[in-house]
């Protein structure tokens, strides 16, 4: 059987499905649907009895979700700062680990709403990391609007800045 330790998860073996091979560099382990097993130990993680750890608790975010502390922390009703004080404290709120359960079981079985939802929170956190698009195009399809965003051109801002 084979430890696996990612994300710091000290409670998981794997009976089947890597192979150990050798590089020139040593020993190395292909383990195969990476995403399956990720899914796999997830869902483990939501049904297990006790408590979530801390570790746990980040897995399921990190792995699992695929969410920020800010973007969990949003969906939850709190900051950043409370989800990563919840992931270096040595118990988790019985609030945020029943929540994150639920969340992550909603996520797995295809909840489109959900899903949705937390593409909506990457998507403006990737956003905000990068050019800020100014302008709001408005569109009317037929029976319904759509918008997009888009960057505005400089003289677009001097101009507004002006007037």
């Amino acid at each position: 059987m084979y430890h696996y330790t990612d994300g710091g998860l000290r409670n998981v073996w794997l009976a089947n499905g890597y192979e150990v091979r050798k590089t020139p560099f040593g020993e190395a382990v292909a383990i195969r649907d990476l995403e399956g097993l990720s899914e796999a130990i997830c869902r483990a993680l939501v049904e297990k009895a006790k408590p979530l750890t801390k570790t746990e608790f980040r897995y399921i975010r990190t792995s699992g979700l695929l969410l920020s502390q800010a973007n969990l922390g949003s969906a939850l009703g709190v900051d950043a700062q409370t989800v990563a004080r919840w992931e270096k404290e040595t118990k988790i709120p019985k609030m945020a680990d029943k929540m994150i359960r639920l969340i992550y079981l909603e996520h797995s079985n295809g909840n489109v709403r959900l899903k949705s939802a937390f593409e909506t929170l990457r998507a403006v956190e990737r956003a905000m990391s990068g050019p800020q698009p100014t302008q709001i195009i408005i569109e009317s399809k037929g029976q319904h609007w759509e918008s997009r965003l888009e960057q505005a051109d400089d003289e677009a801002d001097e101009a507004e800045a002006v007037c």
